[in-house]
């Protein structure tokens, strides 16, 4: 199967000298179309540090990260910019602009995309919107809306744009069980449908049965 995400021998450490920590000792890990995987681990083992690298959303400089076929490590901005518009993020407090509706934040990562007007924009959001079960809730400001339906906002932003990888930091820590269970659900479904590969980052075991595989990750090493 095609390796949408192949990162090898890869470190991580923060500061320098004597004040260096290190966040990721030679993390080898591969991941393809359409899988979806699960990583658990301790705080401060080094599981966002890593997301962050993928995502193209941090610098790397030891070892090698290839994402969509792009290596990540020691690259330029315009290449993190690539993977970033074929990424879709989802973070544990949604990350929502409280002064935009659902319509609003979801419609605003299609900008980047482009060749799509606005009243383009906004039908593919709504359709989005629709699909994660908030068709009566284009209009509502995050504060509005119930920390789900919040969350199903960030899910419908992540996937509006059509990406090739979901990468998502504990979706569910703000959740009560049914919300985060029906939220993690919804994303199962709609980027499995698309073949969308998905990377998700969790403490939550409530909801591992979703993953075709789950990765251990602590004190910055892969355990299994």
């Amino acid at each position: 199967m095609e390796a949408m995400i192949s990162v090898q021998d890869l470190n991580f450490s923060y500061g320098s000298g004597e004040l260096q920590n290190r966040v990721l000792k030679r993390i080898n890990l591969t991941i393809c179309r359409g899988e979806i995987v699960i990583m658990t681990g301790p705080s401060g083992s080094g599981k966002t540090t890593l997301l962050t690298i993928i995502g193209g959303l941090r610098q790397a400089a030891d070892g090698s990260a290839f994402v969509l076929g792009r290596q990540l490590v020691n690259s330029i901005e315009k290449t993190k910019v690539h993977i970033r518009q074929q990424t879709g993020y989802i973070f544990q407090q949604h990350n929502l602009l409280k002064s935009l509706t659902a319509l609003q934040n979801v419609s605003m990562t299609l900008e980047m995309h482009d060749g799509l007007t606005e009243q383009e924009r906004l039908k593919r959001s709504s359709e989005m919107l629709a699909a994660v079960g908030l068709a009566d809730r284009l209009h509502h400001k995050p504060d509005q809306l119930s920390g789900g339906q919040r969350q199903r906002v960030s899910i419908a932003r992540a996937l509006v744009g059509n990406p090739k990888i979901i990468l998502a930091d504990e979706p569910t820590a703000s959740l009560d069980k049914q919300s985060g269970q029906e939220a993690v659900s919804i994303l199962k479904t709609l980027a499995r449908d698309s073949g969308t590969t998905i990377l998700l980052v969790t403490h939550d075991y409530r909801i591992l049965d979703i993953a075709d595989r789950i990765v251990e990750l602590e004190d910055g090493i892969i355990k299994s």
